[in-house]
């Protein structure tokens, strides 16, 4: 098979759609992000390359809290003007019902099936994003979106994004199970 070598980008695909929730002078504000990533498991550590020029960033700057809320795909009409919107000029705490967990300056959104609380631990500046780090401190999650104590992703069914097509897609199906399928591969 023949490889065709491209300039880089961020083509480690699909990426989580969220909506990145702050309180920015006084008023809950969301942004759209797919550059987010887990990178720590214990605590649970997320990282969310961020334009630090960004309204809701002056949020988690200030607060040091944030929240993340994945939308479905039910949600992508509003979960995209969430990314064209800027916050200093639309007022974007109506759009969703909101609710507070612990963390009061990290609104989060009702109607999205899983949400989390963040603290803020650490962020990095890059010549166009801030990577900011948070310590996942609280996650909710819609009971019908459970299975067994756990979220079920096909319940959950979240919104997904690839690059450059600048495309929206859901989960596809399952294949296998991890930590279990390799057990039968044979070198």
């Amino acid at each position: 098979m023949t490889k065709k070598r491209i300039d880089p980008g961020p083509f480690i695909l699909p990426m989580p759609v969220v909506l990145v929730g702050a309180m920015v002078e006084g008023r809950a504000n969301f942004m759209t992000a797919a550059f987010v990533g887990i990178v720590n498991f214990q605590p649970p550590i997320v990282a969310c390359g961020l334009s630090p020029t960004h309204h809701t960033a002056k949020g988690i700057e200030a607060n040091r809290v944030f929240s993340l809320n994945l939308p479905s795909p039910e949600q992508v009409a509003a979960t995209d003007y969430c990314g064209i919107a800027s916050g200093a000029k639309q007022d974007k705490s109506e759009i969703f019902e909101l609710f507070a967990g612990e963390l009061a300056a990290a609104p989060m959104i009702r109607s999205c099936h899983l949400t989390a609380e963040c603290r803020l631990v650490h962020s990095v500046p890059f010549q166009v994003d801030t990577v900011y780090f948070g310590e996942i401190l609280h996650v909710h999650v819609d009971d019908e979106a459970m299975s067994g104590g756990s979220p079920d992703w096909r319940r959950l069914d979240p919104l997904l994004f690839t690059f450059p097509d600048k495309g929206y897609w859901r989960l596809g199906a399952y294949v296998a199970e991890a930590w279990k399928v390799g057990r039968t591969f044979r070198p």
